[in-house]
């Protein structure tokens, strides 16, 4: 990830004049210091990955990354309601049983994209953690229309509707008592506050953690239903920033960080169809790419800040950060085709749907790659191919260990077959 800085931080870095901050042991941080007295000038206000402007799926980059600063001016919970609120509502599509591929195509990763923009502007308001889908949707073809009213008559996704108007409430709840914790002068009061924030919190994550909602669910409706989860656990992770837990924050968000790969994988397992497949693969590499991306960073800018010396901490508390505010401007990334969905369907042609499926479990827990890698070794040696060994292995692409894997498993499972017959 490369930290992009406002053009007059920016320019002062090209002259030398500002530094960006490291950490002792070389990882970035969003931020720059004065090269002479060693000030602390400007925090980060963009990243790029892979080319791309960062663009979290879940937790928009400024709300990690300036913490208490952009809270106060009410930029990064609005971001996160809109983001939950539009989440939220694509189960409304969804639904409980499986879906087709048009009604996923409708709500998949650029659809979403384009709905949060929609809401950001406000164009499509969130009324209890849901949009009208019919308005928001319309473009979309009678098809989904007549899926929405389907899933609307649905008794047993109107219990878990019932479920996940709850939670979004307790969610706006928690919210609401940051802001006027935030707002008190009283540091006692003001904890008090965000220790029953947090409470609330605890209980919409309980909500959206559900096991109702993830019964006879599809993969594509459990990984809406966990990024909801994600986004809350979050905001628990900001109630120990507020109050000044910093190993309390890195804890968390070290939790959350495992979480994401963790259910991630669950969903992985889960998936059964071609439809289903070219539903998760963009939203998870974007989430891996961009969310993970965003939660090590808020975790490495933590844990650097707890390494700090007093006088340095004493330097940033007193930093000013004039230099670092974000100029508006409009989100043209929603607009265009994700990199994501460009990327699958590149490896659409070159792959198979199990390979597919274990790169993105490779993606999401890279020390699943190293069984794969053991096996095409292990049978590359007994076929005579010697440059198939391990140490290649290592540096070959997730789609060439996938595929060469399933090269092998087939032919492997062919000759079984015909030394039964």
């Amino acid at each position: 990830m490369i930290f992009e800085f406002s053009p007059v931080i920016q320019a002062g870095i090209a002259a030398s004049k500002y530094v960006q901050v490291f950490t002792s042991a070389g990882v970035p941080i969003g931020m720059a210091r004065d090269a002479t007295t060693g000030q602390f000038v400007a925090h980060a206000v963009g990243a790029v990955v892979n080319n791309s402007p960062l663009s979290p799926l879940i937790a928009p980059f400024q709300f990690a990354m300036s913490g208490a600063r952009m809270y106060q001016k009410h930029r990064g919970f609005q971001a996160v309601q809109a983001s939950l609120g539009v989440l939220q509502a694509t189960t409304a599509v969804i639904g409980v049983g499986v879906a087709a591929g048009v009604v996923l195509s409708a709500v998949n990763l650029h659809q979403t994209l384009k709905l949060r923009e929609d809401v950001k502007k406000l164009r499509l308001e969130v009324k209890n953690g849901f949009i009208d889908l019919k308005k928001a949707l319309k473009d979309q073809g009678t098809e989904i229309i007549q899926r929405i009213d389907q899933v609307a008559e649905d008794v047993e996704f109107r219990q878990h509707r019932t479920i996940l108007v709850q939670a979004y409430g307790r969610f706006l709840e928690a919210t609401k008592r940051m802001e006027i914790a935030m707002s008190c002068e009283d540091v006692s009061i003001r904890d008090a506050d965000l220790a029953n924030a947090r409470q609330t919190l605890d209980l919409a994550l309980a909500d959206y953690n559900n096991p109702r909602l993830f019964s006879e669910t599809s993969a594509a409706g459990k990984l809406r239903r966990m990024e909801c989860a994600w986004a809350i656990e979050q905001a628990i992770a900001l109630t120990y920033q507020f109050q000044n837990q910093p190993a309390a924050v890195s804890h968390q968000l070290s939790n959350l960080q495992e979480t994401i790969c963790q259910d991630s994988l669950n969903v992985i397992n889960s998936c059964e169809t071609d439809d289903e497949l070219d539903f998760l693969f963009p939203e998870i590499t974007r989430i891996h790419n961009h969310d993970l991306a965003v939660l090590e960073s808020w975790q490495n800018h933590i844990d650097w800040m707890r390494s700090l010396p007093p006088s340095e901490l004493k330097l940033l508390q007193s930093a000013d950060f004039s230099s670092s505010e974000v100029p508006a401007s409009t989100d043209t990334t929603a607009l265009a085709v994700p990199p994501e969905h460009l990327l699958y369907e590149n490896l659409k042609e070159k792959s198979h749907y199990s390979s597919l499926l274990d790169q993105l479990q490779f993606m999401m827990q890279p020390e699943l790659r190293r069984e794969s890698e053991f096996y095409v070794s292990q049978q590359a040696a007994i076929a005579g191919y010697k440059t198939l060994v391990t140490s290649n292995l290592q540096k070959a692409s997730n789609l060439a260990v996938a595929n060469l894997y399933w090269y092998f498993k087939v032919r492997d499972e062919a000759e079984d077959e015909a030394v039964t017959a």
